[in-house]
């Protein structure tokens, strides 16, 4: 193995009202690439999608393919549910990413939750959690 890993990735928009699951071998230029709206009619243009919130690595891109179908058929609330296991507070995680580029050669089973934990008593679902 040369190393290389392919992500699989949810981003959403500033209002949270919009979910968008991906598949990218290098995770810092797809973001990038959502963000400069590179594809001017894209679904990730037309809708604002510009904050990673939830990425998952793998080591062959069928894995990663795999697994971006499977979270394409679930309902919102269960996708919701699985970002905020490693995201409760939902926040940008390409700022994290920046920060310490480290974070995506981790294993992802060593790596602690961003954000703090699910089980913080503070932390409160937003309103669009429930929608269908």
């Amino acid at each position: 193995m040369c190393g290389k890993y392919y992500y699989t990735y949810i981003m959403t928009n500033r209002r949270k009202t919009v979910l968008y699951i991906g598949v990218t071998n290098n995770l810092k230029r797809r973001f990038s690439e959502h963000v400069r709206k590179q594809k001017k009619h894209s679904f990730t243009a037309k809708y604002n999608i510009d904050i990673l919130i939830y990425f998952e690595k793998y080591f062959s891109p069928e894995e990663a393919t795999a697994r971006e179908k499977q979270l394409k058929g679930w309902t919102r609330k269960k996708k919701i549910d699985l970002v905020e296991k490693m995201n409760p507070q939902m926040k940008n995680l390409f700022s994290v990413l920046s920060e310490t580029g480290s974070y995506l050669k981790q294993d992802p089973s060593t790596r602690p939750p961003i954000g703090g934990l699910a089980q913080d008593k503070k932390h409160r679902r937003p309103r669009w959690y429930d929608r269908a």
